[in-house]
């Protein structure tokens, strides 16, 4: 059995609340649970250390914010981080690679306190296998333009919700088509983000010995109402101190398929890079795509 730690935060026990994972422990009534009413986020731990902590707790701050949700301080949810990665090594007896989810829902129905929580556990075998040896996607069109996050702001894009039945139908979809993942493109045909990632893309100059000269690093535009990326902010200020020069799209399915190299990054997969879009391979030199894939995977196993 997966060893999975679950520690709830509660005020009268201001370092958390241990609970057995293995049975139930949330109200049928929980509108986390009834209509996805809450927001979350993923963290790896790696060496016992968490990576991009303030970050995440950033990032769901904002979501909360966005939700009208009045979550715990920072703090709170810092030392139920260590609890439950205590009860995970005296369980498990290492720390070398952990997944650490934090949930906030809106609580029982008819109260006004959120629930929340967070778990540890290891990550799925299929996120080493994926960025090692990269991964096959398909474009799905999300179903929204880019301009809607502006104009309809009560869709929360941008926020990281528990609503993530789309995100799963989506890549049940391109599984059962022999891909591995997504990457989204909005009706007016701009790239978005996967679904439980952002998508990078590079162009690489080289001069005649076949060196790079120049390199640039492109994500989406942040304001076209996907989630901003802890992953991808971190790497962008890595890459930039190394003398990689920045974008924020727009990007369009065509800047995908003429890249030098693709990567889908998130917290817990890492820096993840594609083998081929709707069929089509990425990256015409396989040496060049390596070379800046070991480079980026680099200066992202640097960053705390």
């Amino acid at each position: 059995m997966t060893p999975h730690v679950l520690v709830f935060l509660d005020p009268s026990q201001p370092d958390g609340r241990i609970e057995d994972a293995s049975r139930p422990t949330l109200f049928a009534t929980d509108l986390g649970v009834s209509r996805g009413d809450g927001v979350f986020e993923t963290l790896l731990v790696l060496d016992g250390h968490v990576r991009k902590l303030p970050a995440h707790l950033s990032r769901l701050a904002s979501s909360g914010r966005m939700m009208r949700l009045d979550l715990p301080e920072h703090e709170a949810w810092e030392r139920a981080i260590v609890t439950a990665l205590a009860e995970y090594q005296r369980t498990v007896g290492v720390l070398d690679e952990v997944v650490v989810r934090l949930v906030a829902t809106r609580g029982v129905e008819g109260t006004h306190t959120p629930t929340c929580w967070v778990t540890a556990f290891p990550p799925a075998p299929s996120a080493k296998r994926q960025r090692e040896h990269g991964i096959d996607v398909l474009l799905l069109d999300r179903g929204y333009d880019s301009d809607l996050a502006d104009r309809a702001p009560w869709l929360l894009l941008g926020a990281k919700t528990l609503s993530y039945a789309v995100n799963m139908a989506a890549l049940r979809f391109a599984n059962d088509r022999g891909a591995d993942d997504v990457i989204f493109t909005s009706s007016d045909g701009k790239v978005l983000e996967g679904p439980t990632s952002t998508v990078l893309v590079a162009h690489a100059e080289t001069d005649d010995g076949g060196r790079v000269t120049s390199k640039r690093l492109v994500t989406p535009q942040l304001d076209s109402g996907i989630l901003p990326g802890t992953s991808q902010g971190a790497l962008f200020a890595a890459a930039e101190a190394s003398g990689w020069e920045l974008g924020y799209g727009p990007l369009e399915p065509d800047d995908l398929f003429n890249a030098d190299a693709v990567w889908l990054i998130s917290s817990v997969r890492l820096l993840t890079p594609v083998n081929h879009i709707d069929g089509k391979p990425i990256g015409a030199d396989p040496a060049l795509v390596k070379a800046l894939t070991d480079e980026l995977a680099g200066l992202f196993d640097r960053i705390a």
